[in-house]
């Protein structure tokens, strides 16, 4: 009992510290604030399926690989690996010195050494289905389901693929592969979903759902900077849920918040210009960071015809899901409503930033309004009164994006209804099949095609296949490429199936994406990624 009394005090001194710290003078601290309006359903990397979900998790856990600034696929966890000659075993060699985080599930309260068996046990119980997490198709028919994964010993882990699948290395650098500690889920079963016990550069302290999330370095963390100190730098991460945009930039203007990430309808012309820089009342007080990052936002349309909405519907047509990519401005709508931030989405699904990307090998769709009023008549549809309506899906923040694009769909003969909804119910619609046509994006979990073309591919469920596409041409494509260990040809393949996808428009492809981010200029070496993931173990803050 005292021993738990000691686990509770010392946190809750950690949160009077931080939250004084935060309210009364930020600048006390070494304590990273951010905040994170569609607030955070988990901190168990199982579920690490959102963008607030991964920030949070890669603070508290590490993966045996990660992806470097430059896309390359470095040690973490694992200091090194091998592959053998056949390309189907991959043998990992982990760090000796690596702790989890203390706490009350371990003897003792001190966090143990990591070894090799954790390794198993967490990649084991991502497949567990009575877990059912949303990753736990990313190890299906890849992984060998007899001898998969394996423990040498302490320090040696063995993976065994079905087949050579050379993008292995970027599954399992996604936040779903962290490593966590079997005591840990013993002790806290379900809720473990808010008792995280990782390996990471920041462990938990306390989190009131709604109101804040607080981490703290973690001291023993193994990683250490060029000079040989150990990281982070920081003291400690504050997360607070605001809502409210305006809010947030309320906070941010006030020096309360180190950094905003994405700029809202509702201020984004008060700082930047349409050309995507910073107004002059602004320069010289924040920083602006752009850099493209491997997103890709687009409209999905359900095409699955045994479904009954699918078959009652203009867009079960193949024309008429072409007719709607030909309809709508995609740099007008990047300039009036974006200030241009993001590339117009004239190729395919797979974005701009990936090596095998290439606007001219793959050809997408420019506006076109002629053309799309021809595609409609030659679907059956002579008049616009025959056109049956359409809802489109949404949330709240995207809602004037949906606007422009029913508007101008409208002049070409569509009768658009855009409808608002909250994102946990747009996410469950499209898990079951409940959305025709709605808005999405797909964000990078490792850098390959291959995670943007398994969208499509006809043995994945939802997700990630939201749309319940089915293609043969497809599939041979994208399982040719998947066993091509020669980079140029899997690139060709890879390109060959994100334009049969294209053709065929299940999606409306509508930008790819740009980081944007406005921070305060005390923080320093706070860069930007291509996966947008929230880098925090090198930032330091510079008081004035």
């Amino acid at each position: 009992m005292l021993r738990n009394l000691k686990y509770f005090i010392i946190p809750s001194l950690f949160i009077i510290l931080l939250s004084s710290c935060y309210n009364d003078n930020k600048g006390q601290k070494n304590i990273f604030h951010y905040n994170e309006s569609s607030g955070i359903a988990s901190l168990d990397p199982a579920f690490a399926k959102s963008q607030s979900v991964m920030w949070a998790v890669h603070q508290l856990y590490n993966t045996l690989v990660e992806v470097d600034s430059q896309l390359h696929m470095v040690p973490s966890v694992a200091k090194r690996w091998s592959i053998s000659a056949d390309k189907k075993t991959y043998t990992f060699y982990i760090r000796e010195a690596i702790f989890f985080h203390d706490n009350i599930c371990f003897a003792n309260g001190r966090g143990r050494k990591l070894t090799a068996y954790d390794v198993v046990y967490s990649f084991n119980r991502i497949m567990d289905k009575k877990l059912a997490s949303p990753g736990s198709w990313i190890f299906n028919d890849k992984v060998d389901s007899v001898d998969g994964f394996k423990a040498i010993d302490d320090t040696t882990f063995q993976m065994k693929l079905i087949r050579p699948y050379n993008p292995i290395l970027g599954i399992l650098s996604m936040q779903y592969c962290s490593i966590v500690p079997h005591e840990a889920i013993e002790k806290w079963g379900s809720d473990f979903r808010r008792h995280p016990v990782g390996t990471g550069p920041f462990q938990y302290v306390a989190w009131e759902e709604g109101q804040s999330l607080i981490l703290k370095k973690n001291k023993t963390y193994f990683e250490k900077d060029s000079a040989g100190y150990r990281l982070p730098y920081l003291d400690g991460i504050k997360i607070s849920f605001n809502d409210s945009k305006a809010t947030e930039f309320l906070l941010f203007r006030q020096g309360k918040l180190d950094f905003i990430n994405d700029i809202d309808a509702s201020f984004k012309d008060e700082v930047l210009t349409k050309k995507g820089t910073l107004r002059k009342e602004w320069q010289h007080k924040i920083v602006l960071q752009t850099h493209p990052y491997l997103n890709v936002e687009y409209l999905g349309i359900l095409v699955d015809t045994s479904n009954p909405l699918v078959r009652s519907s203009p867009t079960r047509l193949r024309k008429v899901r072409q007719a709607i990519n030909y309809g709508f401005d995609r740099e007008k709508m990047i300039l009036y409503l974006r200030n241009s931030i993001g590339i117009p989405a004239h190729s395919g699904f797979v974005p701009a930033g990936l090596p095998s990307f290439d606007s001219v090998a793959v050809k997408g769709y420019d506006y076109n309004p002629a053309l799309a009023r021809t595609l409609l008549k030659e679907a059956g549809f002579i008049s616009t009164v025959s056109i049956p309506a359409i809802k489109l899906y949404t949330i709240s923040i995207y809602e004037d994006m949906a606007d422009y694009i029913a508007r101008q769909l409208e002049e070409i003969g569509f009768h658009i209804q855009v409808e608002i909804v909250q994102k946990s119910l747009l996410l469950e619609m499209t898990s079951n099949s409940q959305a025709l046509f709605f808005r999405g994006s797909w964000i990078a979990d490792y850098p390959d095609a291959e995670n943007y073309l398994a969208v499509f591919y006809s043995k994945n469920p939802a997700p990630p296949n939201y749309t319940r596409y089915h293609s043969a041409p497809f599939d041979a494509l994208f399982e040719k490429a998947l066993k091509e260990t020669n980079d140029s040809i899997r690139y060709r393949l890879y390109q060959q199936a994100d334009q049969v996808v294209i053709n065929d428009a299940p999606v409306v492809p509508l930008w790819y994406d740009v980081v944007v981010r406005l921070v305060q200029p005390e923080v320093k070496n706070f860069q930007p990624n291509a996966l947008n993931l929230l880098e925090l173990r090198q930032v330091k803050l510079e008081k004035k």
